[in-house]
């Protein structure tokens, strides 16, 4: 990919104050490491997506759409390709009665603020989870009992075509970690949740509560991308961890919280390769030790370092 030629392409179709080069993504992601991008963007607009989304799939140039950057770990030796950054570029939403539309890279807490606000209850679950909804509808973000599945209503995504289409709940095949997104190749637009009206003063207490949970039990103080496992069925991941003695144990900077052992933190400056090789570390030995495999729910992205 000759990144001028790409450049000067994508300055036709979106402002060039929105597009960089060789972009360092450890400002961009919530483990604060990775190397640089060839280049990133960050579309205002509907119709700046879609012009780049064809741009990209014209090209055939490797891409990906990331949100705040709280779920991805991006390499050492960076992403050869473009990043589609879409956070706060485009994070309008509208509450309308119980209902609340809203751009895919709306930060949860802000929205969980503005209906808390309008005593709507139904998000406190995801209030606290540190990410935008394009990437909460993408993975069916959930915590404290609460999952996206269980307020969505309808999504717009975008085909390759740059052409936008609604899903229902139903159409977006929400799981356990897992949507339509996780396999097909669109783009989260925006999407309409449903809430009920409930007591201002319930709403905030519960999530006063939740970030009061969340503050004495997970390592917030340490860069990481939250849980780095997935739940396996039957089982919890930082038990299986905590069992096989790893709680504490580290490679290079990268550490598995002594506070949380389901999160593996940047404890001291760890490069990428730190995080990535402790994962693979305390995968195989929770097999080694349990029987049993853990999956990452952090999605690994780029090439090494060379």
């Amino acid at each position: 990919m000759d990144k001028n030629q790409v450049y000067n392409l994508l300055s036709k179709i979106i402002d060039e104050k929105s597009i960089y080069i060789d972009e360092p993504m450890n400002k961009h992601i919530s483990f604060k490491v990775g190397g640089p991008a060839d280049i990133l963007v960050r579309p205002r607009t509907e119709e700046e997506i879609s012009n780049v989304f064809k741009l990209v799939t014209d090209l055939k140039i490797p891409f990906f759409v990331k949100g705040n950057g709280s779920n991805i770990l991006i390499k050492d030796g960076g992403f050869r390709g473009l990043v589609i950054e879409m956070s706060d570029n485009f994070s309008d939403f509208e509450i309308r009665g119980d209902e609340v539309e809203i751009q895919s890279g709306a930060l949860l807490s802000v929205i969980g603020r503005a209906v808390m606000e309008e005593s709507l209850t139904g998000f406190e679950f995801a209030s606290g989870i540190p990410g935008t909804l394009g990437g909460a509808l993408a993975m069916n973000a959930g915590a404290y009992g609460g999952e996206m599945k269980n307020i969505v209503k309808t999504v717009r995504l975008m085909n390759e075509q740059g052409q936008v289409v609604e899903f229902s709940n139903e159409e977006m095949h929400f799981g356990y970690r897992h949507s339509r997104l996780s396999d097909e190749s669109w783009i989260a637009i925006s999407a309409v949740i449903s809430l009920e009206k409930g007591d201002y003063n319930e709403i905030k207490e519960t999530m006063e509560d939740l970030a009061t949970q969340r503050r004495t039990k997970q390592p917030l103080e340490y860069p990481s991308a939250g849980s780095t496992f997935k739940r396996p069925t039957g089982y919890f991941a930082g038990k299986l961890i905590q069992d096989s003695n790893l709680k504490g144990v580290s490679v290079g900077g990268a550490q598995v919280s002594s506070k949380h052992s389901g999160f593996v933190i940047n404890y001291n400056k760890a490069s990428a390769k730190d995080i990535v090789d402790l994962i693979e570390h305390v995968k195989a030995t929770v097999y080694e030790c349990q029987g049993v495999h853990l999956e990452e729910e952090v999605k690994i992205l780029g090439e090494e370092k060379k």
